[in-house]
């Protein structure tokens, strides 16, 4: 396409804007609300997966080994764990380590159990973390009828809840975006069908002289693009200065977290793109279906 071609297309588009100034409005105020919300709902998705990652990051076996077991055993046993295909890591934690956790954890009330040293009544154990957390579950089961094991702690409902929970607000959130998306094409196709049917004659008429389908079409996916990109600027301005406000307080508030949010850069970028890239894909699609639809070209 001649770039002298390309400007005519590009004046077209901006005056069917104006033409139907108000129509436009609402597509590019619809626009705004559909990318506001679905950079909110974006933010929150990605957060969330990001959270969930951390989350199971931290999901582990605990492999409580016979008291009696002695180091030769314990290798035999770890050798096994690691044998397991879904397995990623073996951590030995001895009976020493863990009490001196458990009293550190207590803090001054943890004192009363210091005179246990002498004596000590817990197990060594072995920490087992899984490639995939979603295999810890069928990992815990396998290594139940390991001998020499006296039992296996894995949160079972704990770790099972986190799975569904992640799922569900994924299913729901990308259902939602979804909705959004398809309300919005509706309305910019709307848009563009009002500006083809009061162009209807002038479009015969360019028919009638030798102009192709494309040169006809062009103007009118211009304007689609517009309308999106206009409809992106307010969604992409909140997201980025809203999450970078929430990002900064969040950090101040709560600095020992024991999850953190995604760092700003890039996230803020990608989102922008994101946003403006749905909006012109959405105005596009909403042209292009409207005059295939509704211009007899």
């Amino acid at each position: 396409m001649k770039l002298k071609t390309f400007g005519r297309h590009g004046k077209e588009g901006v005056k069917n804007i104006t033409r139907n100034r108000w129509m436009s409005l609402a597509s590019i105020s619809a626009v705004t609300v559909t990318l506001l919300l679905v950079g909110v709902f974006a933010a929150l998705l990605l957060n969330l997966n990001h959270i969930g990652s951390q989350i199971e990051e931290n999901v582990e076996v605990r492999v409580f080994m016979d008291l009696t077991l002695e180091e030769p055993g314990q290798n035999e046993l770890k050798d096994k764990l690691q044998n397991i295909p879904e397995v990623d890591t073996v951590t030995f934690q001895s009976k020493e380590e863990g009490l001196e956790k458990l009293i550190d954890s207590l803090g001054e009330e943890g004192e009363v159990f210091e005179s246990l040293k002498d004596e000590n009544p817990l197990n060594d154990v072995y920490i087992v973390k899984t490639k995939n957390p979603e295999d810890t579950i069928q990992v815990a089961q396998s290594i139940k009828s390991f001998e020499n094991v006296e039992k296996v702690e894995y949160a079972k409902e704990t770790v099972q809840r986190l799975f569904n929970v992640m799922d569900l607000a994924r299913n729901i959130g990308l259902a939602i975006i979804a909705g959004l998306l398809f309300t919005a094409m509706f309305l910019i196709a709307n848009t563009i069908r009002i500006t083809i049917v009061a162009r209807r004659k002038e479009i015969g008429i360019m028919k009638m002289v030798g102009a192709t389908n494309w040169f006809i079409r062009w103007p009118f996916l211009v304007e689609g693009i517009l309308i999106g990109m206009l409809g992106s600027a307010i969604p992409i301005a909140v997201v980025v200065f809203g999450y970078r406000y929430l990002f900064q307080e969040v950090t101040t508030r709560y600095p020992t977290l024991f999850v953190e949010l995604l760092p700003v850069y890039p996230f803020i970028w990608k989102v922008s793109i994101l946003l403006i890239l749905m909006g012109v894909i959405i105005g596009l699609w909403g042209s292009f279906t409207s005059i295939r639809k509704y211009l007899k070209v």
